[in-house]
């Protein structure tokens, strides 16, 4: 499965997956939303960061993930700074996640630069910033 998603370009989320700086994405909510049980090993991820650009920039392959149960405030705060080093959250990033009832931790491996491309997000949307796309070659433009 691929999955197109958006980071976080005023964190330099997208350079410091490059970079090798960073080796782990979060998504978090209230409840179990995506990419919530919907990433799973050797799954393809395109990155996009949310300037407005709206081009892929990088990829990567989830290398391990992990879906939580039903946290307390303290239980996400202490997974987040369990996976500071390869997650390597700014503050601003560690106060939007940090809480969240549900996490999504997904490890990236072999992140690489692309030829940057658009995608058609038409059916999914404007709010989401990850897309399950099956097949990247399905939304390239």
């Amino acid at each position: 499965m691929d999955h197109v998603v958006y980071l976080d370009a005023k964190a330099g989320e997208l350079e410091k997956l490059v970079a090798g700086q960073k080796s782990m994405i979060v998504r978090g909510a209230a409840g179990r939303k995506l990419p919530y049980g919907r990433v799973h090993l050797a799954d393809r991820l395109f990155f996009i960061q949310n300037n407005g650009e709206g081009l892929v920039g990088a990829s990567g392959v989830v290398s391990g993930v992990i879906n939580s149960e039903k946290l307390s405030e303290e239980q996400s705060r202490n997974l987040l700074e369990l996976h500071q080093p390869e997650l390597c959250l700014t503050a601003d990033q560690t106060k939007r996640w940090a809480g969240k009832r549900f996490l999504v931790l997904i490890a990236v491996q072999d992140v690489c630069k692309l030829e940057p491309f658009p995608v058609d997000r038409s059916e999914y949307g404007n709010m989401d910033d990850w897309l399950p796309v099956g097949d990247i070659e399905r939304v390239k433009r």
